[in-house]
């Protein structure tokens, strides 16, 4: 159980560490969204690269931060009747679903996404927009960003095996004590 503790602590620091960088990609997203609106309404000039640009941004926040998301435990759930149950309980619903939904799906879209981003990379799929940008790395953050979600389903499925198993604190356990 070590090995696997290990395993799951290395995939929440490759989470947590894409999940800060990502964190900028907000600030980057602002500050280009206003440069756009500055320059198209001020100074009467726009720029099909700037809007795909920020598209661009505002999809590798979502697609990058899914697993960080669910590292902090950040994704929505029915509290109503979660939030009752014993944590043990919860452990095995978190189990449960993380193998019949969330792995099968991310899995799943992971797999049928790579034909699209292969073809985008061959023919170097551009955007039919005038001064558009490519369109593989964006594509190519569709595999990635349900890759980095599968990982963290796995690290949550042994983090909450850990605790079933009484070698450590369930997650929402902890992040309770720390605030």
């Amino acid at each position: 159980m070590n090995g696997l503790l290990n395993l799951s602590r290395a995939i929440d620091r490759l989470n947590e560490g894409i999940g800060r960088f990502v964190l900028w990609l907000v600030l980057a997203a602002s500050l280009v969204s206003a440069f756009n609106a500055v320059s198209r309404y001020l100074l009467g000039v726009s720029s099909n690269a700037m809007l795909e640009i920020q598209w661009y941004m505002f999809a590798l926040i979502f697609l990058l931060a899914a697993g960080y998301t669910l590292r902090h435990d950040g994704h929505v759930r029915i509290d109503i009747l979660y939030g009752r149950l014993t944590p043990r309980v919860r452990a095995v619903i978190d189990i449960a679903g993380t193998l019949l939904f969330l792995l099968p799906m991310s899995l799943l879209i992971l797999w049928l996404s790579l034909p699209m981003v292969a073809e985008s990379i061959r023919i170097n799929e551009m955007s039919p927009d005038a001064g558009g940008l490519l369109r593989w790395p964006i594509k190519l953050a569709i595999p990635a960003g349900f890759a980095l979600l599968s990982l963290q389903g796995v690290s949550e499925i042994i983090k909450r095996i850990a605790f079933l198993r009484g070698q450590g604190p369930l997650v929402q356990e902890r992040a309770a004590e720390v605030a």
